[in-house]
């Protein structure tokens, strides 16, 4: 958290790469699965807000004379994803459980950051809590709808996978790097 407060900059830039691939994530999903209408409906509709957020957060970077650029990602999507089958219907499935991960904890991580930031930012992030929650669920509602089985075991993978992740050093500060002070 100290983190995010010390680098402003580098947290609004790795936001704005956050929600670029989260779009791309999405797209990707509907590209890959052309056979399931709710997906490709609750995908549509999660890259449109995601790549709205990126337009909110560099119009915010604009405004603060931060210039875009690529930064090298957080560890913490591919000590995620490194958990996922290989094959269907349990890529898809844990790909979908994956993103509700990544949804959740950018959730909490918006709401934790919230009171330590400027007002502005503060607002910002607010604003983003409900979209981030919906995100959340309707990712593992659609990993429970093309499951063949109780998604319950695959969920405790990933979540002993994330405890992993979030305690793992990253070299950098990223969004998502590192736990949160309780």
């Amino acid at each position: 958290m100290q983190q995010a407060v010390e680098h402003p900059h580098e947290l609004l830039i790795d936001h704005a790469n956050c929600e670029k691939k989260a779009a791309a994530t999405a797209l990707n999903l509907m590209f890959r699965y052309i056979d399931k209408p709710d997906l490709l409906q609750k995908m549509s509709r999660l890259a449109r807000e995601e790549l709205r957020h990126f337009e909110q957060v560099t119009a915010l970077m604009k405004k603060r004379g931060i210039a875009y650029k690529g930064l090298s990602a957080s560890h913490y999507a591919q000590r995620l994803r490194s958990q996922v089958r290989t094959s269907e219907p349990g890529k898809l499935v844990d790909t979908l459980i994956v993103g509700a991960f990544i949804e959740a904890r950018s959730c909490e991580r918006f709401a934790r950051l919230a009171p330590l930031l400027d007002a502005e930012l503060a607002d910002f992030y607010r604003s983003l809590l409900k979209s981030e929650a919906r995100h959340y669920q309707d990712y593992l509602h659609l990993a429970r709808e093309y499951a063949s089985e109780d998604i319950a075991p695959r969920i405790a993978v990933f979540a002993a996978a994330e405890q992993v992740a979030i305690h793992a050093d990253d070299e950098v500060f990223r969004f998502h790097s590192g736990a949160l002070p309780a």
